[in-house]
């Protein structure tokens, strides 16, 4: 390969990569400031999380329309809208004086964002050719895996050092610097007759939509004792179906649920489903131990984190080397193997574990999930028509939305079922005829009828139930690992001519 050729894509290559980082973090770099919002923005703690519930359901109604988007207006020009959109909304959203304005731009960035991610996929599948193609999805999964772990480090730090604002206000210069790069790196493509299927378009916001306000509100609601909950599931399931019936029936559906067809795009969506299930669960639950449990100050926390984000990115670059050299499903399985034993080991945590036992099995599950996602990239496309990218894309990068939103559901959830669990049956050992215990407060100076002895019971009793349900949903997750390795037997390892 040519000089010339490798630095034609040295820009186009940058240019996403920017892209997909400024995207994805948005997705987690608010979480942390939501206490500092509250006050500003007059909101109480559960209404404020509609500032991350707006800019996950936008982007998960957005993204399955890349296809149909980048067929009718060009790839390039739908990219530099997005950019130009999302840096406004951001820029909004950090001038916001009240949640509904700020629920309101969120959604407008969320909208304006869910593209960029399957497009830039899309810009680095037709950039590089099939030999290159890990490289290529090495270079765009550091953006996305880097994202979601950096986006806390970057708001603990910005919010601590500056203002909860300025999480936004970032997004401006990165956001026309990006600009600038993809408007001069990024070719235009053909723009096709695409029709407008507007039953379809509704019934997939309506479907989609109420999904992931589901599995975002679920657990905050009580999840089926609410009727709240029980009215989405209601509309999630006959929206969906609906929806998928008008997707495979309709002669240009808006989106071409057809494509599922091809075996390898349906199987790798699957796992990158359960993928992106594990991956955001324990990005979830993680800042919660520190900072609950272990008393970790937020600006720490971030610290304690980014380093899962440094052991990805030497994980895909190791990918990128054994690309084309070893048969893609082994690598597959080893990074499944290293990122469940790296989770497995943190359900061995206790309430003395030590920084060192936070960083490392976090590094080791980094590079494990590098080496999945990297290599999982690839072969969505490997048997997918070049001129089907930009959809398949949209509908991969789907699942991976839905599968993130669904971690941190279900890991909230077993967290807070397994917490009460817990508390019930270690709290039934607090018993004046269980010596333990009398032994255990003659260690602090107390005898069972000590005024203090209450407190300091329900207090020791809280830390040890929250401790066991946050390793018992390591454990869930590591389980999850080892539920994905029989779907790697169906993938086909050929790639795309």
């Amino acid at each position: 390969m040519s000089d010339i050729a490798v630095s034609g894509r040295i820009l186009p290559a940058a240019s996403v990569m920017l892209t997909t980082v400024m995207a994805i973090m948005d997705m987690t770099i608010v979480n942390v400031t939501l206490p500092h919002m509250m006050g500003a923005l007059g909101a109480t703690a559960d209404q404020v999380t509609w500032v991350l519930t707006a800019y996950i359901v936008a982007e998960a109604v957005t993204i399955p329309l890349t296809g149909w988007l980048a067929a009718r207006f060009g790839r390039r020009r739908v990219m530099l809208v997005g950019i130009a959109g999302f840096v406004l909304a951001s820029a909004a959203c950090g001038l916001s004086e009240s949640l509904s304005q700020m629920v309101f731009f969120r959604l407008l960035q969320g909208v304006a964002g869910a593209p960029l991610i399957p497009l830039s996929q899309g810009v680095l599948v037709n950039l590089f050719p099939a030999e290159q193609r890990g490289k290529a999805m090495a270079i765009w999964g550091i953006g996305v895996m880097l994202g979601p772990v950096l986006g806390p480090t970057i708001g603990g730090l910005v919010t601590e050092h500056l203002n909860w604002r300025w999480v936004f206000y970032i997004n401006l210069p990165i956001g026309l610097l990006n600009l600038a790069m993809v408007a001069r790196s990024i070719r235009e493509t053909p723009r096709q007759a695409a029709g407008t299927d507007w039953l379809g378009a509704l019934l997939m916001i309506v479907g989609i939509g109420s999904l992931q306000t589901l599995l975002d509100r679920g657990n905050q609601e009580g999840w089926f004792e609410s009727g709240v909950i029980l009215l989405l599931t209601l509309t999630v399931v006959a929206g969906l179906a609906l929806f998928v019936w008008r997707g495979l029936t309709a002669k240009q559906p808006i989106v071409d649920l057809r494509l599922f067809a091809d075996r390898n795009l349906a199987l790798a969506s699957t796992l990158m489903l359960v993928f992106g299930l594990a991956l955001f669960g324990t990005i979830a639950i993680q800042p919660l131990l520190m900072e609950r449990l272990l008393g970790y100050p937020v600006e720490t926390t971030g610290l304690v984190m980014a380093p899962r984000g440094f052991g990805a990115a030497f994980g895909m670059l190791i990918v990128a080397r054994l690309a084309g050299r070893v048969d893609a499903r082994w690598i597959i399985a080893t990074g499944m193997t290293l990122a469940g034993v790296a989770t497995w080991i943190m359900s061995w945590y206790n309430l003395d574990i030590s920084p060192g036992w936070l960083i490392w099995p976090g590094v080791l599950q980094g590079v494990g999930m590098g080496s999945i996602f990297v290599t999982l990239s690839t072969l969505a496309y490997a048997t997918l028509p070049a001129s089907q990218t930009d959809a398949g894309a949209g509908l991969y990068n789907l699942a991976r939305s839905i599968g993130s939103s669904i971690g941190v559901s279900i890991a909230a959830t077993w967290y807070s079922r397994f917490g009460q669990a817990d508390w019930n049956q270690l709290g039934g050992h607090i018993n004046p005829f269980n010596p333990a215990l009398h032994h255990w407060l003659q260690v602090q100076g107390l005898t069972l009828s000590s005024p203090n002895a209450a407190v300091l019971l329900t207090n020791a009793l809280s830390r040890q139930s929250s401790m066991l349900a946050f390793t018992q949903v390591f454990g869930m997750i590591a389980l999850s690992f080892v539920l994905m390795l029989p779907l790697l037997l169906l993938l086909k390892p050929s790639a795309r001519k």
